[in-house]
């Protein structure tokens, strides 16, 4: 089942089980996908990449409003937004860790010298495209480069 099918499915149970916020969210969740989709010359189907993508932009924007809303001291718009984040993140794959991230950078690192490659810092992009396939959504692609950068050098 693909993540905007989970979405749609999960309208259906946010309705029998009266969760609210839940219900709203998703709902604008699919609302903004729906536009992603439609805007443009032509329509385009979103991947679950493109959707788990859209997820994060969500729900820092959330993260962000609820910031601005405690700074001002409404701090009940602020639980809401919050609470909407947290559904949102609900739906979001599990970050990796550090070490994870490590493990595989050396990994892929290991496979291009096993195919006798030379890597130099010259070829960061021949170990950043595979890693960042394994990686794309779960851990910061700026701290993935600083990992990769270190151990070329």
């Amino acid at each position: 089942m693909s993540l905007k099918e989970q979405l749609h499915a999960d309208v259906v149970v946010h309705m029998k089980n009266r969760n609210k916020v839940a219900l709203t969210t998703v709902r604008n969740v699919l609302g903004e996908i729906e536009t992603r989709e439609k805007s443009g010359k032509t329509p385009i189907e979103l991947d679950d990449a493109q959707v788990t993508s859209l997820l994060q932009k969500e729900a820092a924007k959330r993260r962000d409003t609820a910031r601005i809303y405690s700074e001002a001291g409404e701090s009940d718009r602020a639980a809401a937004e919050i609470a909407e984040a947290e559904v949102i993140e609900a739906y979001l794959p599990k970050a990796l860790t550090l070490d994870e991230v490590e493990a595989i950078v050396d990994k892929e690192i290991a496979a291009l010298k096993g195919e006798g490659q030379e890597l130099s810092m010259r070829s960061i992009g021949a170990v950043m495209k595979p890693v960042t396939a394994k990686v794309a959504g779960r851990f910061d692609g700026k701290a993935v480069s600083e990992i990769v950068r270190g151990r070329l050098s």
